[in-house]
């Protein structure tokens, strides 16, 4: 049975975190959701960040993530958010839609805003991306281990090693995961 995980939208914004969750989910391994909210989040951010990725191409990125991931964009949550506290109310959603698709884990790199007595009563924890994939990586490494490969053969202008592609999820806080992804 999969690990059931809403990936925040701080995990996604990052090219090759938000590559290795969207495989590791497309393994079968993790089952996946997000919100429209979520990446909403993820593509307003984006486009402030990065004026030279043009429009279409955040559209079009939507649609391949949710393409990538059938079933992965989660719905009728609303009506659950006004019920709930969190230290920022507007990540109520990113609760409210874990607690609707029965997740166990919402996956963020802001872990002061999910903090656990919010989170408990609802059978829900927060773990940071590294947290997360080094569970990951000890419940199937080989598997992990593969979605790496994949995202270096996908990578082709510029080509990307694997080692290159671990470098930069370190970079991007998968410390420990690459640590042991290289081992």
């Amino acid at each position: 049975m999969p690990y059931v995980a809403v990936y925040d939208a701080n995990v996604l914004y990052g090219n090759e975190v938000r590559d290795l969750l969207i495989r590791i989910a497309r393994s079968g391994l993790v089952r996946a959701h997000w919100t429209t909210q979520i990446l909403d989040e993820v593509t307003r951010n984006l486009a402030a960040n990065r004026p030279d990725i043009v429009p279409d191409k955040l559209a079009l990125l939507r649609d391949r993530m949710n393409a990538a991931v059938p079933g992965a964009l989660a719905s009728g949550h609303d009506e659950l958010i006004e019920g709930l506290k969190l230290p920022d109310p507007d990540d109520r959603h990113v609760l409210a839609a874990a607690i609707n698709v029965g997740a166990e884990v919402i996956v963020t790199s802001n872990l002061r805003d999910f903090p656990p007595e919010a989170l408990s009563a609802h059978g829900v924890e927060a773990k940071s991306p590294d947290d997360f994939v080094l569970d990951l990586i000890d419940l199937d490494t080989a598997l992990v281990r593969d979605c790496v490969r994949q995202i270096s053969a996908a990578r082709t202008r510029p080509p990307k090693t694997v080692a290159a592609i671990l470098d930069a999820l370190e970079r991007a806080g998968l410390v420990e995961s690459a640590a042991a992804l290289r081992t």
